[in-house]
């Protein structure tokens, strides 16, 4: 069974950084995809960023050239790097996978990590 750990939130100033961790296990593929969603209370949750097996990555257009994803194959694990933070990046962020490629669309994806909140303040 896919389980997915998100962490690495917290609170940082605007213009800090954080860098969010999401554990993967249990792929009984090597063909899949991992991407970062956020969510604020009220609205929909929108995908930020995806990364798939053979590397290739997508952004939206509210977060490219300040965020980056990345991993670590001997961990198991997808990175989001999140610079110049804004306070509007304020969310809970979420981490997903399926098999397949990477996409930005929620529906996507069938398993999903818990919340870790990201509050920048101005």
């Amino acid at each position: 069974d896919v389980q997915l750990q998100a962490s690495g939130g917290g609170l940082v100033q605007a213009g800090g950084s954080l860098r969010l961790n999401c554990a993967a296990s249990g792929f009984g593929s090597d063909d899949y995809a991992i991407a970062w969603f956020r969510q604020v209370r009220g609205k929909e949750r929108e995908g930020i960023s995806c990364l798939s097996s053979d590397g290739r990555t997508m952004y939206d257009n509210s977060v490219k050239g300040r965020f980056t994803i990345s991993s670590d194959t001997a961990k198991n694990t997808v990175y989001l790097h999140m610079n110049s933070l804004k306070p509007e990046d304020t969310a809970v962020y979420y981490c997903a996978a399926d098999l397949g490629r990477c996409s930005l669309w929620s529906r996507t994806y069938s398993w999903w990590g818990q919340g870790t909140q990201v509050t920048v303040s101005s």
